[in-house]
């Protein structure tokens, strides 16, 4: 659900770049109004894209804003700790404590089958 709406909003995004960077600025106006321009053949008609591209790009604006909130909703109930997190209670420590062999239990003894080194006659002077 989050990777769809991380989606959407990125199309949104790229969406809101493209249709601000299509509209003109309030400046264009007074040249079309001095006969510049060719209003007459633009998609939109005479009139302009102006009231088509201000509505949509409201109501992208409004998706984007939604889809923010969302993804913040997302990312805040993200790093709420689950039931089973945290330190556990005594009685659970002491039950693993118990349960885990330590080194004093084993009453066997074993026999140390490693090398030994030799020491020389000198005992002031350690082996080499």
């Amino acid at each position: 659900m989050q990777v769809a709406v991380l989606m959407v909003h990125v199309v949104l995004a790229v969406a809101l770049i493209v249709l601000v960077l299509l509209q003109q600025g309030k400046g264009a106006e007074a040249g079309a109004a001095f006969g510049g321009g060719g209003a007459s053949q633009t998609v939109f008609g005479s009139s302009g894209s102006g009231n088509f591209l201000a509505r949509f790009t409201g109501v992208l604006a409004a998706g984007f804003f939604a889809t923010s909130l969302t993804l913040a909703w997302f990312a805040s109930n993200a790093n709420q700790p689950s039931v089973e997190a945290g330190i556990p209670n005594a009685s659970v420590i002491e039950q693993q404590k118990n349960s885990l062999p330590s080194l004093d239990d084993s009453e066997e003894s074993v026999e140390n089958t490693s090398p030994v080194l030799e020491e020389s006659g000198n005992a002031d002077q350690p082996a080499l």
